[in-house]
């Protein structure tokens, strides 16, 4: 082939990612540098007919439409469990709310409850002062 074993690791990664197999990439660069390096006159490239041509381009195109059709399902599986996700954490944020509202409500009875306490002995207080007062006047 025309690239060294060290040249072919290079693509060992992009190779899984966009489902080109290793022999794929070899090929197209193989192309792309003898298309470069040579003349027009002697070249080793290979010409194509035109039905070569038009069917090599309908394979490249239905490999394209292969890779794009599994990048979208795996966006939409990705969209799918962040969706899951979500979901499950406004769930536990909704009971969590849900009880500091209990808790709330319960600090809000209590507190009526003791202002309620606070102003009846308030008036008690006041009260007593006044029959403690009401007391001593005449003993001056």
């Amino acid at each position: 082939m025309f690239l060294g074993e060290e040249a072919a690791a290079q693509f060992q990664l992009p190779v899984l990612e966009t489902g080109f197999t290793a022999d794929d990439i070899q090929e197209w660069l193989s192309d792309l540098f003898q298309s470069n390096s040579g003349s027009s006159e002697g070249s080793t490239r290979a010409v194509y007919s035109d039905d070569e041509r038009k069917k090599r381009r309908m394979i490249s195109n239905r490999e394209s439409a292969r890779r794009s059709r599994w990048r979208k399902k795996k966006q939409l599986e990705d969209l799918t469990e962040e969706l899951n996700r979500s979901a499950v954490e406004n769930q536990v944020l909704k009971n969590e709310l849900n009880i500091v509202l209990n808790q709330c409500y319960l600090l809000w009875k209590e507190n009526e409850q003791l202002t309620s306490e606070y102003v009846a002995l308030r008036t008690r207080l006041s009260n007593l002062y006044r029959i403690l007062g009401s007391m001593q006047m005449p003993s001056q």
